[in-house]
């Protein structure tokens, strides 16, 4: 088997990678049979030189290549016919800019793998970045908040560049009494929690953050029947994933609480928001941050309106005429929205070794089977056709 890592071609380009030049010579040693090469890229956060020096073969021609892995979007027009790609592909949720890429997937005969799709038999996803999406935009919810109040300054993830340097960025600074709302269950979730313990942040209940302030930084993370209710005021896990439709939200009070939200919960059309625009009115409000990790557009956070960049990560609107306004105004009637939807790409070695011990150690077992249940049901399109799971796509991707 040849296994091709390729060049991110999506504008802005991302600068993670699969695997790292040490995780390539640590494969290829464990799998006589097995061949990584490396596409040449200017952009990644290991140089071409890096591969070279693991002893891995630079190309501009992937040919040859069983397997293509990537993390963004492929354009059309450089897919090559027959081949396994695995990549974020941003297509099973129907995604309108992506319609011509999934149409290709079909027509190039292509066997498409999404890292999305790779899940475990109840459904738990394998693969991710969340957790560095959740690291990051914690920090930049953190950084806007001391931006705007003149408080504390911290340095953008990307100056940092490391994981080593964040930790001790948090080590010189000492944070005012701020109340910071955590929500969401998955690896997004985890990241923001690891910021809040890497800062010494403290825990504390739901029902203690709405009631009580404090002479020292808390945050309360709120998920399932925490943050969600039936008409019977219940909270029910299977049922809330099957009819998300009967619970609403219990969100809104914390908006007159918090000083920060920290999102991180999944959201589809079907559940509830975390609030509406009415809510920003209410009397007493004070959240005057809002880092959206998920950045959902309208979705659970309504006043996400676009994604922002790293170059350019802040936003603000009024609360009450919801009209843009310049960022990092003092005070509550102006909301500073964190939007970044490549968070991990500030910490991309970091990201990228993560994301790749856990694609060696559950999914390259996987592929060198010579049947495996978790790529059968991760693959969304081969041999020109959508697979079983995948066709309610069919409006789609035809």
């Amino acid at each position: 088997m040849i296994i091709g890592l390729i060049r991110e071609r999506k504008n802005p380009p991302d600068t993670r990678v699969a695997f790292t030049p040490a995780q390539c010579r640590q494969i290829m040693d464990a799998n006589p049979g097995l061949t990584i090469v490396v596409e040449h890229s200017p952009d990644r956060c290991f140089p071409d030189s890096a591969y070279e020096a693991a002893g891995m073969t630079l190309t501009s021609d992937l040919s040859a290549c069983d397997v293509l892995l990537g993390i963004k979007e492929v354009p059309v027009a450089d897919l090559l016919p027959g081949k396994t790609y695995f990549f974020f592909s941003h297509t099973i949720k129907k995604q309108s800019y992506n319609k011509k890429l999934a149409q290709a997937f079909i027509q190039k005969g292509i066997r498409m793998i999404d890292y999305e799709t790779l899940t475990w038999p109840d459904g738990k996803r394998i693969l991710g970045f969340g957790v560095f999406a959740g690291i990051v935009g914690a920090h930049h919810g953190l950084m806007t908040w001391g931006r705007k109040n003149k408080q504390f300054e911290l340095l953008p993830a990307y100056k940092l560049g490391s994981m080593e340097k964040l930790k001790e960025a948090y080590q010189q600074i000492k944070l005012p009494p701020l109340k910071i709302v955590a929500t969401g269950s998955g690896k997004v979730a985890t990241g923001v929690l690891e910021v809040m313990e890497m800062l010494d942040i403290t825990a504390v209940e739901p029902n203690d953050f709405l009631e009580n302030n404090y002479e020292y930084p808390v945050y309360t993370h709120l998920k399932g029947a925490s943050l969600y209710a039936d008409q019977n005021g219940e909270f029910h896990r299977n049922d809330f994933h099957a009819h998300p439709h009967k619970y609403h939200s219990l969100f809104a009070p914390y908006l007159t609480q918090a000083d920060i939200l920290m999102n991180g919960v999944f959201w589809n059309e079907k559940i509830v928001r975390l609030f509406n625009e009415k809510d920003l009115q209410q009397p007493g409000f004070r959240c005057a941050v809002i880092a959206d990790i998920t950045c959902d557009v309208g979705g659970s956070v309504p006043i996400t309106t676009h994604a922002t960049t790293i170059a350019d990560p802040v936003y603000a609107l009024d609360r009450f005429s919801l009209q843009p306004t310049a960022p990092y105004q003092p005070g509550t009637d102006t909301i500073d929205m964190m939007t970044v939807d490549n968070l991990p790409n500030e910490l991309p070695r970091d990201a990228s070794e993560h994301f790749g011990s856990h694609l060696i150690k559950y999914i390259l077992p996987e592929l060198l089977q010579d049947y495996s249940d978790i790529l059968e049901r991760a693959t969304i399109t081969n041999k020109g056709t959508l697979t079983p799971r995948f066709n309610y796509l069919s409006d789609y991707a035809y």
